[in-house]
């Protein structure tokens, strides 16, 4: 214990509370200030996403609001989550890479096999390198450990699809934003309650979800002079870092060396739960592309929040009726905890896609 501490704990400040209220302060604060400035750049080197086919924005927008995103976290994680860095060793180098990467692609507009290997690149570094993996299933589909080499092509393949999953659900005014502020809040209030040592974590949420919140005021500004987008250098680090803390979310449940920290049977399942909005609009997606003939990877307007626009609502209230709905899955998810993982499992997958498909059905309602 240092100098600093012992005059904290003198004062009946915990040393975990400081660093939580300062990380979440000057997270918040570098992503606010830092905005502005990007969208000044932005607009004089003509660097805005145009509207295409299946955008919701009529007009060109600055895209750049990653950097703000990852400027907050690369100053905030490193001062008051270091612990992190000593236990995940490539996270900071994930980080970078992605960083690179998302710029490169919201200025150049990359190929996505470039952008494939740079998540592979990554999703093996914190798989491998940082032993960040999936080790059991707790007897979803009566699997409980995975055999090693198993678990890390699962782990990677997770980290992968819940990346791109993420990319896809960020096509409306606030929706990726408030999604990571709801997720990092679930996930840091679960980390806190696991104990201690897992307080580098719920710090990281905190820093998470003040840089959301500072990104959510100009995202969802209605004065075109203030508004920006995350762009895929936003999406892919979120997207990156939400893996990383549901897959710790489940790990932690088994931990190092086999000691048990606390058991939940159904961890896999509340994870999922927690990620469903991303989960089911990628299988919504896919599903209904190779039912009408045409590749999985063209783009359309059959993601769930361009459903729950053509119903007439606004990017504010669709973004509010798709979390309230996704809020509702988890809290059913939490009571039901305790019932069977592979029924809690079907319950959960079911009302995702009732949710996907319900803007469907009321809008032929409405036309009738």
């Amino acid at each position: 214990m240092n100098h600093f501490e012992t005059f904290l704990q003198g004062t009946g400040i915990s040393f975990f509370y400081f660093k939580l209220i300062l990380g979440f302060f000057f997270s918040f604060i570098i992503t606010y200030i830092s905005i502005p400035t990007i969208i000044k750049i932005s607009r004089r080197k003509n660097l805005m996403d145009e509207p295409g086919t299946r955008s919701s924005h009529l007009r060109k927008i600055p895209n750049l609001g990653g950097i703000a995103i990852f400027f907050s976290l690369g100053v905030c994680a490193p001062v008051f989550a270091y612990e992190l860095f000593d236990r995940y060793k490539f996270l900071f180098a994930s980080f970078i890479i992605l960083f690179f990467v998302g710029v490169m692609d919201d200025i150049m507009v990359l190929r996505a096999y470039k952008k494939l290997l740079a998540q592979i690149l990554v999703s093996g570094l914190m798989v491998i390198g940082s032993d960040v993996r999936i080790r059991s299933l707790f007897g979803l589909f009566g699997v409980y450990e995975i055999n090693y080499y198993i678990s890390v092509i699962f782990s990677i393949l997770t980290f992968i699809i819940l990346i791109n999953a993420f990319n896809l659900i960020d096509g409306i005014d606030g929706l990726a934003g408030s999604y990571t502020v709801v997720t990092s809040t679930l996930f840091g209030v679960s980390f806190y309650r696991l104990g201690e040592n897992n307080a580098p974590l719920v710090i990281l949420c905190g820093i998470l979800i003040a840089a959301s919140i500072g990104f959510l005021i100009y995202n969802l500004s209605n004065k075109r002079s203030s508004k920006i987008f995350m762009g895929d250098t936003g999406s892919m680090i979120l997207g990156f870092l939400l893996a990383f803390t549901g897959i710790s979310f489940i790990d932690i449940f088994i931990a190092k060396r086999h000691e048990v920290f606390y058991h939940l049977q159904s961890a896999p399942v509340i994870a999922v739960a927690i990620l469903i909005l991303p989960i089911i609009d990628t299988l919504t997606v896919i599903v209904t592309r190779i039912y009408h003939g045409k590749s999985v990877l063209s783009a359309d307007r059959n993601h769930i929040h361009h459903k729950v626009i053509n119903l007439g609502l606004s990017h504010r209230r669709s973004t509010a009726y798709i979390i309230a709905y996704y809020l509702f899955i988890i809290i059913v998810a939490y009571f039901l905890r305790h019932i069977n993982v592979n029924v809690l499992l079907l319950v959960i997958v079911t009302l995702g896609f009732l949710g996907a498909y319900l803007p469907i059905f009321l809008l032929r309602f409405k036309k009738d």
